[in-house]
Formats: C-alpha cells, structure tokens, sequence
C-alpha cells in the first residue's frame, strides 16, 4: 500500500519551476539529484507544440516500468509572450493531460495530449499588432502524485529543472548569418559523391523579425509550419536524391521592399553554393504568402539563376483596390522559370483569382494547382495555408507529383 504524501516542495531553477514530492520512510533523492527535463517538440501543420517531456532518470538506476502510470506526474504549463504585445494575450496558463508515461533508455517520457488547434501545447503565438508570430516563454511545472519503484523500493524525486527544448526537425538546421546580415538556417544533407540540388524556402509574413522589440530569433520559419522541414523529410530526400535546404528570415514583409530583399537572398544563395557541394543548375525558390510573392520575385530579378519557382497563396496583384501591382504583367509574361503555382479557393487572406490564377494565365507554360479547401488527416485550415499541401508533396500534374517534378527541373545552360 502507497503512503499518502505529506509534504511538497518546490524550487525555482532557472527558467523553469521544479516540483517534487517526500514521502516518510521512502527513498528520496537529494536536492543535489533533482532531475532535469527536455522538452520535446514535433512541428505539426499548423505549428510546432509541445508532444512530450523527457525525464533524465537514467543515472538514478533502473525504475520498473510497471510503476509508471499516467497519473504518476502531473504536468502544468504557463506561456507569456518574449515581448511586447500591446495589451494582446498571446499565451496560456493550464494543466497538460499526461497520455503515457514510459521508459526511453532509462529515463522517464511523459506523453502529452496534443493536436491540431489545440490551446496549451504550442510554442508560438502570433501579435496581432504586429503581424508576427514570436516563440513563446515556457515555464513546465512538473508534479510527482505517486512513487516510482526501483529495486523494489519506492522513490520519489527532490525537483525536476526545466532544460533545452528539443525538436530534431528544426534541429537539423543549422544557424548561419550572412555577410549582410540576413540570418538564415540550413540543412545538410548526409556527405555522398557528386553536387546536390538546393532548395531556397521562403517564408510567409508571420514569420519574419520584429526588429523594433529586438526580435530576430531565425527559427520561427521551421516553428511555424512545414514549408522548409517538409524539404529535408526522409521521403523527400530521397525524391530529391539529397539536397540542401535553405530558410532565409527577413527582417520586414519581404513584399515590403521586394527589391531589396532580392540581392540578399541571391547573397545567401551564392554563400551556400560556394561552401556546400551545390549544383548551381539545381537550385529552386518556393514559398508561402508573402513568400510566394518572393518566389516570383526572385525569377523576375534573376531570370536565370532558379531551376524552378513554387509560388503558393503568393501575391501579385496591389495590396488595396487601385494599389500597383506588386509584379506587373509584363514581368509575369517573362518569367522563363518553370513555375508551380497553388492556392486554396477558400482563401480569404489573398484572392487566388486575381493573383495566383492570375499569374498562372500569364507565365509561359506554368501549372496551377487550385485546391477547394485546405484540409489534412480529416482538419480543416484556414483557406490560406495551401502551403500544407506543398508541404506534403500533394500537388500533382500531367501524373507527376510537386517534388519530382522540381527534382527534375534544371537551370538552362548559360543562366546567369
């Protein structure tokens, strides 16, 4: 028979709170054995959340996995935004339904409840004020209810320290910053003979920096959807037969100062290709939103340098009735890249009519990719986040699929 818990204790540790249980006549670790967790993330559609917490219980010994249950540890989360949101809250405040909890090479996993749309798992909130979503501050406040066995003996912990958040995904990219400044992440492919395609992914406008708040993390890209992780999945690298990927973050809407921006992303381009073994005739631009009107952008400025462009939910056409457009239909009639387009038509944030429909009609020889919603393993997103489909490699032509075709497209000989 378990004894009822007499006394809780908590420490503050860093970032995080810990929280333990004593129980008398039971062991107990000392304050020096308080345990430290990870978090674990997976990069979900419609954001990254928090999946799991991992539990560094392995130097303790041992634990028999039958002590475990999912009430065993409770688990409490509060997110706070890192700046100023002018009044908006972006966060949450709330207990996380443990599903499991199991051993992993001797240390404890709690599983978590989580998905899509769900308030209380994700890292990200977005400012409204601002048009930019920001990684959250999270403080994981783990609660031991019950003994665990080891040897036969009941033991329960001192405190457990919140530690790094983990998300193997995101973690294969590599942080860089470019000669002018633009930050940017990386993938590398596994070292094999011969040069690699690469593929430039352009993010949409939440996902730029808030320089005024000093907020310029270069990580939101890969956090806040799949655009550039679907890329570097296992299924794509091999449809690819290895290739680098590349998520430059801007530093303002790149359809603020489309112009600008382009130099500075061909600098990065030029970065990778001198330092990575890239073939020049292989690189290719695809992006969402705002990144989709980058995309096209980019063709138009440098007619020669792209394999292909996968312009999705992107914007040509002015922001307002009576506003310029952004690319007018004479750069749209000589774009010679080959270009995918693909929106939603339930888009309420762009008209796909009058611009990726559009741009299609314009550009020689281009597809288009017209889905009437945009829905995934049974949820339905907002009409604007096509860029799930991209992600997914679910956009098919003429009986080939996005990514193979782009792996199949090569910059024409003497491009510049």
């Amino acid at each position: 028979m378990v004894k009822a818990f007499s006394r809780r204790t908590a420490l503050i540790t860093g970032t995080g709170i810990t929280a333990g249980l004593a129980l008398p006549g039971l062991a107990t670790a000392t304050p020096a054995d308080d345990v430290r967790f990870t978090l674990g993330a997976e990069t979900l559609d419609g954001g990254e959340q928090i999946t799991s917490l991992t539990l560094s219980t392995a130097r303790f010994g041992p634990i028999d996995p039958a002590s475990l249950t999912p009430t065993t540890f409770s688990v409490h989360v509060k997110a706070t935004s890192p700046i100023d949101t002018g009044g908006q809250d972006i966060g949450y405040d709330l207990d996380r339904p443990v599903t499991a909890a199991r051993l992993d090479r001797g240390n404890i996993v709690l599983d978590l409840s989580y998905a899509e749309g769900r308030t209380g798992g994700g890292t990200l909130g977005y400012v409204n004020s601002k048009g930019r979503n920001v990684r959250l501050d999270l403080v994981y406040t783990i609660t031991q209810n019950a003994p665990v066995r080891r040897h036969g003996r009941p033991v329960t912990f001192t405190g457990f320290s919140q530690g790094r958040l983990a998300n193997p995904e995101v973690d294969a990219f590599t942080y860089h910053v470019s000669g002018s400044g633009m930050k940017y992440r990386l993938y590398s492919p596994a070292p094999r003979r011969g040069r690699r395609p690469l593929v430039v992914w352009l993010h949409g406008g939440g996902e730029g920096a808030s320089l005024p708040d000093g907020y310029y993390d270069n990580e939101t890209t890969l956090r806040a959807n799949r655009g550039a992780l679907g890329f570097a999945t296992r299924e794509a690298q091999a449809i690819w037969e290895s290739a680098y990927v590349v998520a430059p973050q801007s530093t303002a809407a790149w359809m603020d100062d489309g112009p600008r921006f382009a130099p500075l992303i061909r600098e990065i381009v030029r970065d990778v290709v001198r330092a990575h073994p890239v073939d020049p005739a292989r690189v290719h631009v695809a992006g969402c939103s705002n990144g989709g009107y980058m995309s096209l952008k980019m063709t138009t400025v440098y007619p020669g340098t792209f394999a292909s462009s996968v312009p999705i939910c992107g914007v040509v056409a002015g922001r307002k009735a009576g506003d310029p457009p952004l690319i007018p239909d004479g750069e749209l009639t000589a774009i010679g890249t080959p270009t995918w387009l693909i929106a939603s038509r339930d888009d309420d944030t762009v008209d796909p009519l009058a611009n990726s429909v559009h741009a299609h009609d314009l550009i020689p020889r281009a597809e288009l990719t017209l889905y009437d919603h945009v829905v995934w393993n049974g949820h339905q997103f907002p009409g604007h986040w096509s860029w799930i489909y991209a992600a997914r490699n679910d956009p098919s032509a003429h009986g080939t699929h996005l990514w193979q075709w782009m792996a199949r497209q090569h910059r024409r000989v003497g491009g510049g």
